[in-house]
């Protein structure tokens, strides 16, 4: 099942999408979850398929406006050079990191955060705001000392996420945050694809596509630190709720890498695909 996060005439919900039309979930539930996160905290989200069925689909997507998937996460978890091929072109480039024992991890803010469709801001005090396309999963069951083997079952669902980075304030200092919180710059879409219709997270192909040129294209096979080990360290870390968050990294192909390097500009159109997921697609603009 595809689950979205929406407004439509004005107002904040979340559904089934299905096809180029919605059921929306949000107003039948009359208020009982008000945010995605909610139903995916609740009993009834094992159940969402019978919920579903004899409802009416009767938003045209055309319609809305997409939010993030999860608007408000209390934790958006992403980490970094989590594909070798990442990890090599970084040291290429002359930035000298060695290759973590651990998931090396930073938080967003979700405020951050864009849907698809909706523009990624280039701010005014950058001219180097490049791409990352990366999966995102979506926590579903929450827990501490989550164990590697039962990492899986905790996961909602898989999303596609462009992990866009204002590279000159990424380098202000090792802690590479600042850099990563810009306003309008996480965009996080369409939807989430439910975890049982990706029995295979770690073999889907990613692609990103700035303006139709594909600049980075892998399969999420080549993550460095695999799906339970992710979810295990952060569960060390933070209590997990339903909603979190987390982004898996990007592959090689970053516009900083290049020779010239090579950003994102007002009127491009960046696209993030991964297999069984769908597209994430956003314009660019410059901060007003």
């Amino acid at each position: 099942m595809k689950l979205a996060s929406f407004t439509y005439q004005g107002r904040e919900s979340w559904g089934a999408v299905q096809g180029d039309r919605i059921v929306d979930l949000g107003r039948h539930f009359g208020g009982k979850y008000p945010a995605l996160a909610d139903f995916i905290a609740s009993a009834d989200f094992a159940g969402r398929d019978r919920i579903v069925q004899g409802l009416a689909a009767d938003i045209p997507v055309s319609a809305i406006s997409f939010l993030p998937v999860i608007p408000r996460p209390e934790k958006i978890v992403c980490l970094v050079r989590n594909y070798m091929d990442h990890h090599q072109e970084v040291l290429a480039a002359g930035m000298h990191r060695e290759l973590s024992e651990f998931p090396p991890i930073f938080l967003r803010v979700w405020r951050s955060q864009v849907g698809h469709g909706q523009p990624i801001i280039r701010p005014k005090v950058s001219e180097q705001l490049d791409w990352e396309g990366e999966m995102a999963l979506i926590i579903g069951k929450g827990g501490r000392h989550i164990a590697p083997a039962d990492a899986y079952s905790h996961i909602a669902g898989y999303a596609c996420y462009n992990d866009a980075s204002i590279r000159e304030w990424q380098f202000h200092a090792k802690q590479i945050a600042a850099g990563k919180n810009f306003v309008g710059t996480g965009a996080f879409g369409p939807w989430m694809v439910t975890a049982d219709e990706i029995p295979e997270p770690e073999n889907l192909k990613l692609e990103l596509r700035l303006n139709g040129k594909t600049e980075q294209s892998s399969n999420t096979s080549n993550l460095i630190f695999k799906i339970p080990t992710i979810i295990n360290y952060c569960s060390t870390i933070f209590d997990l709720v339903p909603g979190d968050v987390i982004v898996t990294g990007t592959p090689a192909g970053v516009g900083w890498s290049r020779k010239p390097p090579h950003f994102m500009k007002h009127g491009d159109v960046v696209e993030v695909e991964i297999e069984k997921i769908g597209i994430l697609r956003n314009p660019v603009v410059n901060e007003a």
